[in-house]
């Protein structure tokens, strides 16, 4: 679960792919389900606009973010997709992954921490880019 305080803003397209989906998907380990229900409950609290009122710095399906975890220099570059279309050695990560469900409706500069297998994270958005 996310501990800012900072409501999520998703595109309404974005907003009833994402629950057809997860109406329909079970998972295929624990962390992955787990991963599921934290989505569907922040997707439930969020802010839904048109494609016209969505920021172009936030994180939606299809965005190319660059990430940074606190006390890491490492800055990470990933794509958000749907799971049938993640792929790690493209950097495409599914938006039911632990970090990928952290990133979504969020802007660039926001930190959101995560539970990730390894614990709890806290990573920085430093660029989203939509096209």
């Amino acid at each position: 679960m996310q501990t800012t305080n900072t409501q999520l803003v998703l595109r309404l397209d974005d907003y009833k792919l994402l629950t057809s989906y997860l109406n329909n998907w079970y998972g295929n380990t624990q962390v992955e389900r787990k991963s599921a229900l934290d989505l569907q409950a922040e997707l439930k609290r969020a802010r839904l606009v048109d494609k016209d009122e969505f920021p172009s710095d936030t994180v939606r399906l299809n965005s190319r973010v660059k990430i940074k975890a606190d006390g890491r220099e490492e800055v990470m570059e990933l794509m958000l997709v749907m799971p049938d279309k993640a792929d790690m050695k493209e950097r495409k990560i599914s938006v039911v992954a632990p970090v990928g469900a952290a990133l979504i409706g969020f802007r660039k500069g926001h930190r959101v921490s995560w539970q990730v297998p390894a614990g709890k994270r806290t990573f920085t958005i430093l660029e989203v880019i939509n096209e």
